[in-house]
């Protein structure tokens, strides 16, 4: 881990302009999936359960993502770093919801709206523990 986030740092520091571009890019990338999964949120399968919870969704990951910004613009890296995780965690929400839709709906034989509704409610407390548990890991092991 040591040897990882000392080769990261010196790619950082030798590619600021690709880091900084790339960053920007990402923060602009979460806006346009809110922006449009905002509009396609009261067609989900589901129904208006599944769209509270993807424009729930729709509040957060941004926040989380420009809580990012205001980290870097304030020189906090770590506290940058911690913030990335946990928003890069919600990119893979999707995957999630589609995961944990085919154990209920294959796996258990439930209705495919219900293991999807399930599968929204299970994915995004999920991605939050599993974003905090990366973070809780690479801190400790930081510390060793």
């Amino acid at each position: 881990m040591i040897r990882c986030r000392a080769a990261t740092s010196r790619i950082r520091v030798q590619r600021r302009t690709f880091h900084r571009i790339n960053g920007y890019v990402y923060l602009i990338s979460v806006l346009i999936v809110v922006i449009t999964s905002g509009y396609m949120a009261s067609y989900a399968t589901g129904g208006k359960a599944v769209c509270i919870a993807f424009n729930a969704l729709n509040i957060v990951w941004p926040r989380m993502t420009v809580a990012a910004l205001v980290k870097i613009k304030k020189k906090q890296a770590d506290r940058l770093r911690k913030w990335m995780i946990r928003s890069y965690a919600f990119c893979f929400t999707n995957l999630f919801i589609h995961l944990i839709a085919s154990v209920f709906h294959r796996g258990l034989g439930l209705a495919y709206p219900a293991g999807y509704t399930v599968g929204v409610y299970g994915a995004i407390p999920l991605l939050f523990v599993l974003a905090e548990a990366v973070i809780r890991m690479a801190s400790s092991k930081s510390k060793a």
